[in-house]
């Protein structure tokens, strides 16, 4: 039966993906859009046909958008504690795929329509779809949490981590998951108002009595031996098995497994950025926005070097040395802010409020992080990227690593000019602990979304941050 409504819900998923890209489709065409956005019919997409563009799309972008919607996990089921719009990243990198190839196609002849055709088109279907599937996603939840669509959850082994399995599932109705019962050795009657059914051995009767769609494994490795018959009986019966290790509290909340051979690696600490499409897709905005701004604020970068050079002797930008990804040094570079002949004599410690060596532009230009501008070189070559955690001193570095626990773990990712643990109040001479909890947070829950509100929340601290001195 959930099979089926997996089915159902899938058919349903793909059904209404069809509709919103011919929706997106039908609005970018329509003379609404025109006026919308104030757009020329002889210069713009609306000169070609507009029925002969909604049959090409039909054809073309439709099964197109299916397949990368199946090729990025949107069509995967999602009994997660995860929010209604956790899809939207995924939404968005098949919605950029699909420009990227539609784009190519126009630039050698193979579709009758003009770039910006297909930029309004995007960005539509990219809203549409989002809120598309946070809708469907909403009314599944209500649907689970009401007691529709239920997955029925057997549970061996009544200990501490199956105890834990039934309080989760308890707290999270959303998910669609009830608890029948355990089964346990050493246990009797009832726990947590849930009934022992029987011990381990009466695993293949359960089964065959109850509607039991998923046994949960809760008992300790080391006891392979029934493990094994577990897993066979659950096979035997036809019902999906999982485990969860008694080792779990080590795992983080989106571990990766991969293969070598057939020997499966769990990865305690998944990590987005390690995806190469992400990383790839990162560094491409990285370099494109570094590239775009910077053309635009040259004068404001100019008229900062001047204004360094004026206000006190030395060079305009200093150099010093950084730990970034892998821990890997490398030089960062700032506007000067400090009077050269004073300018970090002291390498362990951080700049104090009404640091006497800071300058009067240095003063303005830290206050506003004007100053951090150059490391758009930094990221230009690789070292950095816009958004992430701050590369800190290597003797920081070494002094937190064991001090701190799990502080290198930001160093998986290129640090950034503005972070999580920044918009977050975590500057400068703040809290570590506080920090590397903001960063570590960021490293394993990356999106494309979290950067924008990193970096719209990054503006209002440019006015105004009480930790930059």
């Amino acid at each position: 039966m959930i099979r089926e409504n997996q089915r159902l819900f899938n058919v349903i998923n793909v059904i209404m993906d069809i509709i919103v890209v011919l929706i997106s489709n039908l609005i970018v065409n329509s003379h609404l859009f025109d006026h919308i956005f104030l757009l020329n019919h002889v210069t713009t997409i609306f000169a070609v046909n507009r029925n002969s563009t909604i049959l090409l799309f039909f054809v073309l972008v439709i099964p197109s958008y299916i397949l990368l919607y199946s090729f990025f996990g949107l069509y995967k089921p999602q009994r997660t504690n995860r929010t209604v719009f956790s899809e939207s990243s995924n939404i968005l990198k098949a919605n950029i795929t699909e420009f990227l190839v539609l784009s190519i196609l126009i630039s050698v002849g193979l579709l009758p329509v003009t770039l910006d055709y297909i930029i309004s088109f995007t960005i539509i279907n990219f809203i549409l779809a989002t809120i598309e599937r946070a809708s469907l996603r909403g009314v599944l939840r209500i649907l689970r949490a009401k007691g529709f669509n239920t997955k029925y959850i057997l549970i061996i082994g009544a200990g501490e981590v199956g105890q834990n399995v039934v309080n989760t599932i308890k707290v999270n109705t959303y998910l669609g998951y009830k608890v029948i019962g355990f089964l346990d050795d050493h246990i009797e009657g009832e726990l947590d108002g849930i009934e022992i059914l029987g011990k381990i051995e009466d695993l293949e009767k359960i089964l065959s009595e109850k509607m039991v769609d998923r046994v949960i494994v809760s008992v300790a490795p080391r006891h392979y031996k029934v493990l094994e018959k577990i897993m066979n009986n659950c096979e035997k019966m036809g019902v999906r098995a999982d485990i969860v290790p008694d080792y779990y509290r080590y795992i983080t909340a989106h571990p990766s497994i991969e293969l070598i051979d057939n020997i499966p690696l769990i990865s305690v600490r998944f990590l987005p950025l390690d995806i190469t499409y992400n990383d790839l897709f990162k560094r491409i905005c990285d370099i494109l926005f570094v590239v775009i701004v910077g053309i635009i604020i040259s004068p404001i970068l100019l008229i900062v070097a001047l204004a360094v050079k004026l206000d006190s002797p030395g060079n305009i930008i200093y150099k010093q040395e950084r730990i970034g990804k892998g821990g890997v040094p490398f030089q960062i570079y700032k506007f000067r802010s400090m009077s050269s002949e004073n300018e970090y004599i002291d390498d362990k410690k951080w700049t104090q409020k009404d640091d006497p060596r800071i300058t009067k532009v240095g003063h303005f230009i830290r206050k506003t992080s004007i100053d951090e501008l150059p490391q758009f070189y930094n990221i230009l070559k690789g070292d950095m990227s816009l958004i992430g955690p701050r590369p800190e001193r290597p003797y920081f570095v070494k002094k937190f690593r064991e001090d701190v626990p799990k502080y290198m773990i930001k160093h998986h990712v290129r640090p950034g000019m503005t972070g999580w643990a920044q918009v977050n109040g975590y500057r400068g001479n703040t809290s570590i602990v506080k920090r590397i909890e903001y960063d570590i947070y960021y490293v394993e829950n990356w999106t494309f979304l979290l950067d924008l509100k990193i970096f719209y929340k990054t503006i209002p601290t440019l006015i105004n941050d009480k930790n930059a001195y």
